[in-house]
């Protein structure tokens, strides 16, 4: 019989049955559904994880020249603001912020980026692990450990609820990728399965309702800003978690809830460009500079 990953709860039983983490319990699902031995699994998230490494390298050089020319350099600047020991935010966060926005930048000027779990949201499952590899100095085992427990919540939620923000807003995108993040540091900083799908939960619900509202329909602004607050809400979803904060909705629950809500949004509010920050006068005349084609958002 096949391993059920359609929801959290089965596959927590079937973890929990089967004696499996939830790493191990990944790799099974690939043998069963795709036939993929574990050493070509790993082969292949070891060369995601590479390019997710020299994504955030390559925004650290130099300001990239983007479509819409919206932003650029944004994380150089943050990882020089944390160099001069002025960041706000403790080591870790401003990393991940720093990364995460530049994996943005990256995607934006049509670089080699991952698409975990969209290219819009790309910037916040690599900025949280990589920041967390270097604070705590894990192994490659560990982060490509880390990278099948982001995707078993990535399934839930794409099955049960979508990724796409054209039909659920910013919430399925950034959403789930902050979800998926704060699984995989629950995992790095040692939490049990049950820790992984309760931070990955808290991470949605801190996010619920978040529209998808692309300035020129580019993805660009404010979708970088909200890599970098998918990232921070990430690692505080794990840390409430792992510092004992009892999960009150169970993650199916938030997830469904996050599925009505989707369907609940206005067209206007969902990657059309039409409402929202889009169509703010400011973000109309920047459009117009970029060469927007005219969507009617701006009147």
């Amino acid at each position: 019989m096949k391993t059920n990953t359609t929801t959290a709860e089965k596959l927590l039983d079937a973890a929990r049955q089967q004696k499996l983490s939830l790493p191990e319990l990944m790799l099974r699902r690939e043998q069963e559904q795709n036939e993929t031995p574990p050493e070509t699994v790993y082969e292949k998230l070891g060369a995601a994880y590479a390019i997710m490494r020299q994504a955030v390298k390559n925004s650290l050089k130099e300001p990239h020249r983007t479509m819409g020319g919206l932003i650029g350099g944004e994380a150089i600047k943050l990882r020089d603001y944390r160099r001069q020991g002025k960041n706000l935010c403790g080591e870790t966060v401003s990393r991940a912020i720093c990364y995460a926005m530049g994996v943005l930048e990256v995607s934006a000027s049509m670089g080699l980026i991952v698409a975990a779990p969209t290219a819009g949201a790309s910037g916040v499952l690599p900025g949280v692990l990589i920041a967390l590899q270097e604070q705590y100095d894990l192994p490659e085992e560990k982060m490509l450990n880390a990278l099948l427990v982001a995707s078993a919540i990535g399934v839930v939620v794409a099955e049960n609820a979508g990724i796409s923000g054209a039909a659920g807003g910013c919430q399925a995108e950034v959403g789930t990728a902050s979800a998926m993040a704060a699984g995989a540091a629950v995992y790095l900083r040692g939490g049990s399965p049950e820790d992984c799908f309760a931070a990955a939960g808290l991470a949605i619900q801190n996010m619920l309702g978040l529209v998808c509202d692309p300035i020129a329909g580019l993805v660009e602004a404010p979708c970088q800003a909200r890599n970098a607050a998918g990232a921070s809400n990430a690692l505080v979803s794990a840390e409430l978690v792992l510092a004992g904060v009892p999960e009150v909705i169970p993650f199916d629950e938030v997830v469904e809830a996050m599925r009505q809500v989707g369907s609940a949004l206005p067209e206007s509010l969902r990657e059309t460009a039409l409402g929202g920050i889009a169509a703010t006068p400011t973000a109309c005349r920047l459009a117009q500079k970029t060469g927007c084609g005219g969507c009617g958002g701006c009147g």
